[in-house]
């Protein structure tokens, strides 16, 4: 097998410029370049970057071992293919195509530069298996990028959903929306405990108008959320119970332990009560 490779080697060092001029225009012929995502001069600098190391990686006696430390470069390029390629859209199988669509105009080569050699038919296996390996590789790369983005983007969302608003001085209100669960919570967690301590807060109103459904699960991570609040000292106070769910509570005779009122202005009349405030309403005037 590593003859076969440093065969393959040879012959790509030998015709690269004419090589790499018929993958860019196999690649380009089947969008690569998606309307300009790509630029011309990118696709030509990794493609030649690609042919370069792929190259060397034959020429070490590696083998077809691309995880083996001879290939690293050539692992390395791709992954940043791959990774670009992710961040911009493209689908698994427009990524797993920059190196596919180097077989039919490698294969031509090697039948042009080969034609009379007896191991024809080896190298042509031997570098048919080895870029299959290296395809499935930029996949593999490519899941990992998109699950990272997911992940980032999942974070991000859970940021934004998680708003803690100063409603008057030292009273926060926190509205959730959707379910809670345990990674949510933890967010949730931090982003109020924060502002009490930035805003030196003593009255925390959170706020569940926006929450489906109440069960244990959801009851125990309210429970969380207003024991860590109290840790931090500011009370608590949870408004938006609708009728369905005061009567899931209680049916499931869940103790939330703490006062709870039906709409946030109750919840903030009662909050300004508690921290000795008012709000006045001015006379009209004539």
């Amino acid at each position: 097998m590593p003859a076969n490779f440093e065969a393959l080697a040879s012959v790509i060092e030998q015709s690269e410029k004419d090589l790499l001029s018929r993958w860019i225009a196999a690649l380009t012929a089947a969008g690569a370049t998606r309307s300009g995502q790509t630029s011309d001069k990118e696709l030509k600098d990794a493609c030649g970057r690609f042919l370069k190391e792929l190259r060397n990686a034959l020429k070490s006696g590696a083998g077809e071992d691309i995880a083996s430390p001879p290939w690293q470069d050539v692992r390395e390029v791709l992954e940043e293919i791959s990774t670009a390629r992710a961040l911009r859209g493209y689908s698994p199988v427009e990524t797993a195509l920059f190196v596919f669509s180097l077989k039919e105009p490698l294969f031509d080569l090697l039948r042009k530069v080969l034609a009379r050699e007896e191991h024809l038919a080896d190298v042509l296996i031997a570098s048919g298996g080895v870029l299959d390996r290296l395809g499935l590789f930029t996949t593999e790369v490519y899941q990992k990028s998109r699950e990272e983005v997911i992940k980032r983007q999942q974070d991000e969302l859970l940021e934004l959903s998680t708003p803690v608003i100063q409603l008057w001085d030292k009273i926060l209100a926190l509205p959730l929306i959707g379910t809670l669960d345990s990674a949510r919570t933890q967010i949730v967690m931090e982003n109020l405990l924060q502002t009490i301590v930035d805003a030196e807060a003593e009255i925390a109103i959170i706020d569940i108008t926006g929450v489906p459904a109440v069960d244990t699960l959801v009851a125990q991570h309210l429970i969380k959320t207003v024991a860590a609040a109290r840790l931090m000292g500011a009370d608590c106070i949870i408004s938006g119970i609708r009728p369905q769910i005061a009567q899931t509570i209680v049916h499931l005779g869940l103790d939330l332990q703490v006062v709870s009122k039906a709409t946030m202005a109750d919840a903030l009349s009662l909050a300004l009560k508690k921290t000795g405030q008012r709000v006045e309403r001015l006379a009209a005037r004539g």
